[in-house]
């Protein structure tokens, strides 16, 4: 970002905290106690003030540097924390104006008295509106200090008519989207970590994103990712963070020498680094395909070449893809010719946000990618999205809770 577009930013951003405040205030001022109304103002607009700073001189400091560090993940934190509680108050507060509004037109034009007709806010909504906003406001509390570690596993079972016989029942885990610079607890990590290898499963991958910016994050969690081993190997991919492309260095040689360190940390983990290249995979007799590529994405790294990883790849052999981002699987791979049967992706996180029940499934990352967490289907192919095994930028998880996926890949 530029050095004038940042500064259009932080003016945008500082406005729009302005707006949220000053809205919320309209509620604040209505409960508050009549011989503690002067003083309640000060401090709302002193604290409001302090910390609508605080987020400003965070997001200064994030342009800068070119990166996201722990401290400034603790103000990002909470400025998602009560952002997302304003607007919770907002939404009641919003609602309350339309019906006054409406109401005071009514009077304007049936009444015969002059001047305001606008109903005062009502005491009990607000109470309401704050009330109701401890939902979130405790959601997000919970998903900073637990939510994010809080290991689910899914298991998914997929049915092909051409899986070779072999195969039937083959199981895969699959991690994605570690962002080991953001794990400050590594106690943690290990129980995740340990989640994945109780899993058993006959084939294990990793799809991208094992770092934020620098090679050298994953370093204390070593041990505990290479302590995941399945009977038909260990694949790994890369993502769009991977690449050290986030973050500022020293010289170009420096980057290079960070890229080259992090492959290196693929093979201490024990994974098999797919860089646009497919390796067989065989069982009694009978093989399947494995093709991984480097980072491709709509509006991110498009390096991957799908066409190099098909070379010498025979149209009806089995196939499973390793692509990093699901747009991938969108604008290329299920319009491929050479008909590729599974894609594993990963790199939403779902956002680290959001609402998936039997009933309702929502989330901001549907905006951006049609395919955002779990599976999808057309037209006999099928994607496979992972919620992400850490966070990046928001320090937590609402909802969308962190996730070891198993694939049963069945014949039928």
């Amino acid at each position: 970002m530029t050095k004038v577009g940042g500064t259009i930013f932080i003016i945008i951003l500082m406005a729009v905290l302005f707006f949220l405040n000053w809205y919320v205030y309209q509620g604040v001022k209505t409960v508050l106690p009549t011989h503690f109304l002067l003083t309640g103002k000060t401090v709302y607009w002193i604290v409001a003030a302090g910390i609508s700073l605080w987020i400003g001189f965070t997001f200064f400091t994030i342009m800068q540097e070119g990166k996201i560090t722990a401290s400034s993940q603790k103000s990002l934190n909470l400025f998602l924390t009560i952002s997302v509680t304003q607007l919770s108050v907002i939404l009641i507060l919003f609602g309350e104006d339309i019906f006054r509004s409406m109401s005071s037109l009514f009077s304007y034009f049936t009444s015969s008295e002059t001047g305001s007709n606008m109903p005062s806010r009502r005491k009990f909504v607000s109470q309401l509106a704050f009330t109701l906003a401890a939902i979130p406001f405790t959601g997000f509390v919970y998903g900073i200090f637990k939510g994010k570690y809080d290991f689910r596993t899914i298991r998914k079972t997929v049915y092909f008519k051409d899986l070779p016989e072999a195969f039937d029942g083959f199981t895969i885990t699959q991690l994605s989207d570690i962002h080991a610079g953001s794990f400050t607890d590594y106690d943690a990590v290990k129980r995740g970590a340990d989640l994945a290898v109780a899993q058993k499963s006959d084939l294990f991958v990793f799809t991208g994103d094992l770092v934020n910016h620098k090679a050298d994050e994953i370093d204390p969690m070593l041990s505990s990712f290479a302590q995941i081993k399945a009977p038909f190997g260990q694949f790994s991919i890369l993502g769009n963070h991977d690449y050290g492309d986030y973050t500022s260095w020293s010289s170009p040689e420096a980057k290079k020498a960070n890229f080259e360190s992090l492959k290196d940390k693929h093979k201490k983990l024990g994974y098999d680094l797919l860089l646009d290249e497919s390796r067989l995979i065989e069982k009694d007799g009978q093989k399947i395909r494995l093709l991984g590529v480097e980072n491709w994405g709509v509006g991110f790294h498009a390096k991957g070449d799908l066409e190099k990883s098909l070379e010498n790849v025979d149209q009806n052999e089995f196939k499973i893809l390793l692509s990093h981002d699901p747009s991938h699987w969108d604008e290329q791979v299920k319009k491929h010719p050479k008909n590729i049967h599974l894609t594993l992706s990963g790199h939403t996180h779902g956002m680290q946000f959001g609402i998936e029940t039997p009933i309702i499934r929502w989330s901001p990352a549907q905006y951006r990618y049609p395919n955002w967490a779990g599976l999808a289907e057309e037209a006999g192919k099928f994607l496979y999205v992972n919620r992400g095994f850490g966070f990046h930028a928001f320090s937590g998880r609402v909802g969308i809770w962190p996730e070891i996926t198993v694939i049963e890949l069945r014949r039928g």
